[in-house]
């Protein structure tokens, strides 16, 4: 009798844990990749990264100014040390 118990026990299937669904939330998603951008040495002395190109613009003195453009922290223009 205890034969027959046990293989009627093992005769049933067990049913596979799932791992839990993933979240949809922002908790769980990978941060956006960014388009390529490059470290620059600015005037300041520190160093910025920045998106756009190397830009060449006048100073109210005549003199050409060297700066880059679209930069982290919302900078838009930042000079460049040479």
């Amino acid at each position: 009798m205890k034969v027959l118990a046990l293989a009627l026990l093992l005769s049933f299937s067990v049913p596979k844990l799932q791992p839990p669904a993933k979240l949809s939330g922002s908790a769980t998603e990978q941060p956006a990749k960014k388009k390529g951008g490059r470290w620059y040495f600015a005037a300041t002395g520190h160093a910025v990264y920045c998106y756009g190109p190397v830009m060449t613009v006048p100073q109210a003195d005549g003199f050409p100014l060297k700066v880059a453009t679209f930069c982290r922290g919302d900078q838009v223009m930042v000079p460049l040390k040479d």
